[in-house]
């Protein structure tokens, strides 16, 4: 039940992630339309009329960090993350375990870390009423949030790696328990 829970966990924020790169498209798309409009009328009238999305450039970066933060507890469990073996091959099996755990645990240490200091980060942005600076101010806490969300959940997911290559020799096993 814990590892559904888990799994589901997973998937889910990874979920996030994808609709916020279809976001991103979307209003980058939409844009992309608006200026093309913008520019027939140019031609045809001489004049442009100034279509555009205010502050699309901070929601396309709010959301690409948001997509980058929550994904990424999602690619860890899928095996997906860049590995660089170059040590982790030429070691004993025994003791490419005790590497990957390691590795597991001071991820974790990392993530925990930059969790805690997110959280700080964003309850101070919050606490404070702190806006982006675009012709849109968004209150900072809220795109914080996403970012805060994706390490906790990172953070969930590095440990949950190395008590399942403790338990069961490995950390890829969330396909067989789904």
């Amino acid at each position: 039940m814990l590892r559904k829970g888990l799994n589901t966990l997973y998937t889910v924020s990874g979920w996030f992630g994808a609709a916020c790169i279809a976001a991103i498209c979307l209003l980058v798309v939409c844009q992309v339309g608006l200026n093309a409009i913008d520019r027939i009328s140019t031609l045809v009238t001489g004049t442009a009329i100034g279509l555009t999305i205010p502050s699309y450039a901070d929601f396309t970066g709010f959301l690409l960090a948001a997509s980058s933060f929550l994904a990424l507890a999602y690619t860890l469990r899928q095996g997906a993350h860049i590995r660089v073996s170059l040590i982790y091959t030429h070691v004993p099996e025994g003791a490419q375990k005790v590497l990957e755990g390691w590795c597991f645990l001071f991820g974790a240490a990392v993530s925990i870390y930059f969790s805690w200091y997110t959280a700080q980060l964003t309850w101070e942005s919050y606490s404070y009423h702190d806006l982006s600076p675009g012709m849109i101010a968004v209150p900072l806490w809220i795109p914080q949030s996403a970012m805060l969300t994706g390490l906790v959940v990172l953070s969930i997911a590095l440990i949950d790696s190395f008590f399942s290559l403790l338990l069961e020799g490995t950390q890829r096993k969330r396909e067989e328990n789904v």
